[in-house]
């Protein structure tokens, strides 16, 4: 394939694509913990786009050999998007709630990475049927692409992390239970967008 304009535009497009459940739950992350440090949010958005590229090349790499087996899971990927966003976003709804002593709260409460790596699967587990689009690419040029939605993905997840932190450290408590809804409804809308 020939590395052209065409190329780098599609693959920026398709990063700008699959990074916008990332970055609204990098919001979320966010306004969770308005105390983060800047080496937990370059973490937090490493995670999304390593999540982002793998599975497009995991979804190639499952055209080019078990294509018929990745079609019956396929039918599962809303399904789990919607469970493990759903736990997740309901534990940050349930723990803002509860909490009694705002400031306080909002500065203690702290992603734990086993929480950040089941976001990173459920935002971009979708993604897998990107392969489907990539599966005429030369392994070098899926492994490039990858590369360019990775880097899309992070600095995108980057700015929702840097916003929903500026936004929660105004919002105090009322920010766990804005990040539990907002991880809620992307569960929601990844689980009824696949039925139409």
């Amino acid at each position: 394939m020939h590395l052209g304009f065409t190329f780098f535009f599609n693959s920026i497009l398709l990063g700008v694509g699959l990074a916008m459940d990332a970055f609204s739950v990098s919001l979320a992350d966010g306004l969770s913990e308005p105390c983060m440090k800047k080496n937990k949010m370059n973490g937090i958005a490493g995670i999304f786009a390593f999540f982002q590229a793998a599975m497009p090349l995991i979804g190639w790499f499952l055209v080019h050999t078990v294509a018929n087996y990745f079609t019956a899971f396929e039918k599962a990927i809303p399904y789990i998007a919607l469970l493990l966003l759903g736990f997740i976003g309901g534990k940050m709804l349930i723990e803002g709630i509860r909490c009694k002593n705002e400031e306080v709260c909002a500065c203690q409460k702290k992603l734990t990475l086993g929480t950040l790596l089941v976001q990173g699967i459920a935002t971009s587990i979708d993604a897998l049927s990107v392969g489907f689009t990539i599966a005429d690419y030369e392994v070098l040029d899926a492994l490039l692409c990858t590369l360019i939605i990775a880097a899309v993905t992070f600095f995108i997840c980057l700015g929702g992390v840097y916003l929903g932190k500026k936004a929660g450290a105004h919002l105090s408590g009322k920010a766990g239970i804005l990040g539990g809804v907002i991880l809620i409804f992307i569960g929601l809308e990844i689980f009824i967008t696949s039925f139409f």
